[in-house]
């Protein structure tokens, strides 16, 4: 390994060895998942401080370039997949788009009535019957997110005929039960892996997920899904965009400091 940092420049050596490490990850010379050089190999190398060293990695663990596993080492992150919410396009024409494979798995499927929970979220009595559908999305034969959801019986009376497998749940609901995505009720948050879902998801114990909680209504304010979707936190980056040029200055002073 050539060293290319220049102790005369006003750059810092700990950025000049951030930038260092990072080029050798984002120009594929360390390849997904091969262990980098340790904080003694690094000192030995550069001959900067373990201290340092250690704050340059701390650094590209917070970016996702890496990650550290206790007694092993550190190693260099997968790259994560760029998806926007289900409510712009559904996760699998999203990946495909990219150019990625996919496939999908049906987990479980069947009819279970509404507890105090799902009667909440949406809308119906405790007691209502809903299909309940869950499946595990792929990406290059990797699982990447773990879809749940629950759609009240009479809205959608043959719902779980349909193959979900290669059907999308938001077409069959569109094409076939008039139920078109018009109202989207979205809550994000981080969470930590159940045993089944390390198991399902592949991920290693620590790996943090994103739970992604829809409640979707028509176009009369009609509440017809119930969605949770877990993403590895380790492989997708969720996005988002707004386009505010519609409110005004005041409006949007409100949003900045809410």
């Amino acid at each position: 390994m050539t060293t290319t940092l220049n102790r005369d420049s006003a750059v810092p050596l700990y950025l000049q060895l951030a930038d260092e490490l990072r080029t050798k990850i984002l120009s594929g010379e360390w390849q997904p998942e091969q262990r980098i050089p340790s904080e003694n190999e690094l000192n030995q190398i550069y001959s900067i401080s373990r201290m340092t060293i250690r704050q340059v990695l701390g650094k590209l663990v917070d970016e996702g370039l890496v990650f550290r596993v206790h007694g092993k080492g550190t190693f260099v992150a997968q790259p994560k997949i760029a998806t926007r919410s289900p409510s712009y396009h559904g996760v699998r024409e999203q990946l495909e788009q990219q150019g990625y494979s996919t496939r999908t798995e049906l987990i479980n499927s069947g009819t279970v009535e509404a507890d105090a929970r799902l009667a909440r979220q949406l809308d119906v009595q405790v007691g209502t019957p809903l299909h309940m559908v869950e499946r595990l999305r792929y990406a290059e034969d990797t699982p990447i997110s773990l879809h749940k959801s629950y759609v009240p019986v009479r809205l959608a009376p043959a719902l779980l005929d349909h193959d979900l497998t290669q059907q999308q749940l938001c077409q069959v609901l569109a094409g076939d039960y008039g139920l078109d995505m018009v109202y989207v009720h979205e809550s994000l948050e981080s969470l930590t892996p159940t045993p089944s879902e390390l198991t399902a998801l592949r991920v290693r114990r620590g790996t943090p997920l994103l739970l992604l909680e829809q409640r979707i209504k028509d176009a009369s304010h009609r509440l017809f899904e119930y969605t949770r979707i877990k993403f590895r936190g380790d492989r997708v980056r969720l996005e988002f965009d707004y386009d505010l040029s519609a409110l005004g200055t005041t409006k949007k002073r409100q949003l900045a400091f809410s």
